[in-house]
C-alpha cells in the first residue's frame, strides 16, 4: 500500500538494527506472524460475514448471495466479485469518497486469490444457464490498520465464504424460482490462504506492521491453494527481486500459508459443526 507517512529515522534505524539480528521491533522473528483471531457470523443479515485481527490490523467481510444474469461469456457460471472499503476511522491516511487505488489494489489482489484458486465452484451457483445465477458479493471493511491488509484481507473474505449459507430452493420447467425454509452452506472447494513476503534490505519478512511496511524496498503476495499450489502473485512496490529471492518468497508462502490455515481451521471447524 503507498502514502504511509515517514518513518522517524530513530524507528528506521530500530527496524533495521533489529532485522540484522534475525528479530523485529515488536520481538517476533522474520517469519512469524502476529496473532490471528476470528470472529464469524457477527453481521446478522448478511448471508455470511467474518471479522479477522491480525495483531492490531482489523478487517471486516461480509457476504451477501443474490440472483442476476451471469457473464455472457460464461453463461453456466455465478458470479463472484470483491469490493474494499478503507475507512478514515482506521488510518489517518485513509480519505472519505471513492475507492481509492489502495482499496481498488487490495479488493482486486483478494479477487486474484480466490478467483484463480476456484475457492468457489461457480459451476454450482448456476440456476438457469444464460439467464440465471447467483452472484456472491464479498465487501471488505478495514476497521483499523496496523500493517499487512493483504493478508488479513484474504482470510476475512474466506472466512466469510465458509460462514456464508444461501436458501436451498427447486426450479420448475419454466425457470421458475421457488425458496425452500432450509439453507446450504457456498459450494466451496478450496481454502486460499495470501501471504504477503517483503524485503526490507537483504532480510525478508511476513506480516509486516505499519512501521516496517513505511521502509520496505519491495514485497510479492502469493496466493496459496489448500495443496500448497501457487494460484496467483501480484509483486508491489517499486524495487525489485531477484530470481533467487522470488524462490525464497514462494517457499516462505507455501510454508507459512499451510501453518496458517491450519491454526485457523481448528477454531472454525468447530464453530461450524456448532452452528449446523
Amino acid at each position: 500500500m503507498s502514502d504511509y507517512k515517514v518513518v522517524a529515522k530513530i524507528t528506521q534505524k530500530q527496524i533495521a538494527d533489529n532485522l540484522q539480528k534475525n528479530t523485529r521491533i515488536d520481538g517476533r522473528g522474520l517469519l512469524e506472524y502476529r496473532e490471528i483471531t476470528t470472529e464469524l457470523g457477527i453481521i446478522e443479515k448478511a448471508s455470511g460475514s467474518a471479522l479477522v485481527s491480525l495483531g492490531k490490523t482489523k478487517i471486516l467481510a461480509g457476504v451477501k448471495v443474490e440472483m442476476g444474469e451471469p457473464y455472457p461469456d460464461k453463461p453456466d457460471d455465478g458470479v463472484l466479485t470483491v469490493n474494499a472499503e478503507l475507512i478514515p476511522l482506521a488510518s489517518p491516511d485513509f480519505e472519505p469518497g471513492p475507492p481509492s487505488e489502495d482499496a481498488i489494489e487490495l479488493a482486486r489482489v483478494v479477487d486474484r486469490g480466490l478467483r484463480e484458486s476456484k475457492a468457489i465452484d461457480t459451476k454450482k451457483l448456476c440456476i438457469v444457464p444464460g439467464k440465471k445465477v447467483f452472484v456472491v458479493f464479498v465487501d471488505l471493511n478495514v476497521l483499523d490498520h496496523s500493517g499487512n491488509l493483504f493478508d488479513t484481507a484474504a482470510l476475512a473474505s474466506i472466512l466469510a465464504l465458509m460462514n456464508a449459507k444461501t436458501k436451498d430452493y427447486t426450479v420448475s420447467k419454466s425457470g421458475a424460482l421457488k425458496y425452500k425454509d432450509s439453507t446450504s452452506h457456498l459450494p466451496l472447494q478450496n481454502f486460499p490462504v495470501e501471504v504477503t513476503v517483503a524485503k526490507i534490505g537483504e532480510k525478508m519478512i511476513v506480516d509486516a506492521t505499519l512501521e516496517e511496511e513505511a521502509v520496505i524496498d519491495a514485497q510479492i503476495t502469493i496466493a496459496v491453494g489448500k495443496d500448497n499450489e501457487i494460484c496467483a502473485v501480484q509483486k508491489s512496490l517499486f524495487d525489485t527481486l531477484s530470481q533467487d529471492e522470488v524462490h525464497q518468497a514462494l517457499q516462505i508462502a507455501t510454508d507459512k500459508a499451510e501453518e496458517m490455515r491450519a491454526k485457523v481451521l481448528r477454531g472454525v471447524e468447530g464453530w461450524l459443526e456448532g452452528k449446523e
